[in-house]
C-alpha cells in the first residue's frame, strides 16, 4: 500500500523536509543512502524524491501526482529511473555492469537518470567495487539512491561518497493503534509491535502459530520461574527445547522472555507504562511488587549473556539450564 505525501511526512518529518529542501536550494547530489528499518517509508520516499526531481509541475516542493513523469513513476515505467533488488543473496556485478551500461546509453529521455539498489547491504565485493568506480565518475544528470537497513554492511568507501539519510523509527504507538484498528487484540498488537516496526511482518507474525505458541511459552516460564526453579527445569526440557530448535527461534525467544522482564521494571516504576503483554498486566504488578530493582536488573542482564552465548554456538540446554538458575537465584522479596 503506497502511502500518500500527508502519511509520509507524519512519518517521517524530518527526511521528507530534508529532501524538499534540498531541491528546493538546488543541493542535489549524486548519490544518496536512505537508512532505516524495514516499515519506516523507504520505499515510498523513494518514489516522493523521485518526483520531485521529475515533476512536470512541481508546486511548493511537493509533485503534482498527475503528470506524465509522475504517473509513470507511480506505474514502474519511467525510462530514466532504474532499480535494482538483489539476485539471490546478492547484487551481483553482472547487476551493477548492466545498470552502467544502460545508465550511460543516450537513448533515453532528457533531463535527471536516477538508479534505487535496494538492500544496498546485499552488494558482493565485485559488484561493490564496480560500483564505487561507477559513483568515482559522477555525472551531473544521474542520481543514485542506496537503500539499506544494514547501513554498516557497505563499504566504507561506498558510505563515504554518498550523503546519508537516516529514517527514524516509526513511534510504536502509532504503528499499535493501526494493528489494532485492522483487527488485531491490544495484546497481540503490543507484542507485534516490539518485535517489528513493520505492519506487514506484525500481521504475518499474529497470524503465526509458532508465534503465537511462542509468546504463550515465554509468558509460561516467566511465572514458573517465579514459583519454582524445579518445575521450570522439566518445563524447560519438556516444552522450551523442543519447541525453539533453531537458533533464530531461540533468539526470537529469548528476546520475548527480556521483554517481559522489562514490562515488570516498567510497570514498578509506573503503573500507567505501555508493556508488550498487556494482557499480563495484574501478574506483572503483582510480581513487581515483591521484586527489586537489582533483582530485576540481574535477571534481565541473565538474559543479555544468554542471548551472547548463543551467538558464540553454546550448547543450548546448558546455555537455558544456566539461565533458569541465573533467573530464580537469589530473590529478594520487599
Amino acid at each position: 500500500m503506497t502511502r500518500t505525501i500527508e502519511e509520509l511526512t507524519k512519518l517521517q518529518p524530518v527526511v521528507m523536509k530534508q529532501l524538499q529542501t534540498i531541491v528546493e536550494k538546488n543541493r542535489l547530489a549524486h548519490a544518496y543512502i536512505f537508512e532505516g528499518e524495514k516499515g519506516t517509508g523507504k520505499r515510498d520516499v523513494v518514489s516522493f524524491f523521485m518526483k520531485l526531481l521529475l515533476c512536470g509541475n512541481l508546486s511548493k516542493n511537493v509533485p503534482c501526482e498527475t503528470c506524465r513523469n509522475c504517473r509513470r513513476i507511480d506505474s514502474g515505467n519511467h525510462p530514466n529511473i532504474w532499480q535494482i533488488e538483489p539476485d539471490g543473496q546478492f547484487i551481483k556485478i553482472d547487476q551493477i555492469r548492466e545498470l552502467v551500461a544502460e545508465v550511460k546509453m543516450t537513448g533515453v529521455e532528457e533531463g535527471k537518470k536516477i538508479y534505487v539498489l535496494h538492500h544496498a547491504d546485499k552488494l558482493n565485493i565485485a559488484s561493490a567495487n564496480m560500483l564505487l568506480k561507477f559513483l568515482e565518475e559522477p555525472d551531473g544528470q544521474v542520481v543514485a539512491i542506496l537503500l539499506t537497513e544494514q547501513i554498516q554492511s557497505i563499504i566504507p568507501t561506498i558510505r563515504s561518497r554518498c550523503q546519508h539519510i537516516k529514517f527514524a523509527k516509526a513511534p510504536r504507538i502509532n504503528l499499535m493503534e493501526q494493528l489494532i484498528d485492522q483487527g488485531l487484540t491490544k495484546s497481540m498488537a503490543s507484542t507485534t509491535s516490539m518485535v517489528t516496526n513493520d505492519i506487514d511482518t506484525a500481521f504475518a507474525l499474529a497470524n503465526d502459530e509458532q508465534f503465537v505458541l511462542a509468546r504463550k511459552t515465554v509468558l509460561k516460564l516467566v511465572e514458573i520461574v517465579h514459583q519454582n526453579i524445579h518445575e521450570a527445569l522439566l518445563f524447560l526440557h519438556e516444552e522450551w527445547l523442543p519447541l525453539f530448535k533453531e537458533k533464530e527461534e531461540m533468539e526470537r525467544a529469548l528476546d520475548l522472555l527480556l521483554f517481559a522482564y522489562r514490562d515488570i521494571v516498567a510497570i514498578k516504576a509506573n503503573q500507567q507504562a505501555v508493556s508488550t503483554y498487556p494482557d499480563m498486566y495484574q501478574r506483572f504488578n503483582e510480581m513487581a511488587l515483591v521484586l527489586t530493582y537489582e533483582k530485576l536488573s540481574s535477571q534481565m542482564q541473565a538474559i543479555l549473556q544468554a542471548r551472547t552465548n548463543l551467538n558464540r554456538n553454546m550448547n543450548r540446554t546448558l546455555l537455558m539450564e544456566q539461565l533458569m538458575l541465573n533467573l530464580q537465584e537469589g530473590y529478594t522479596f520487599v
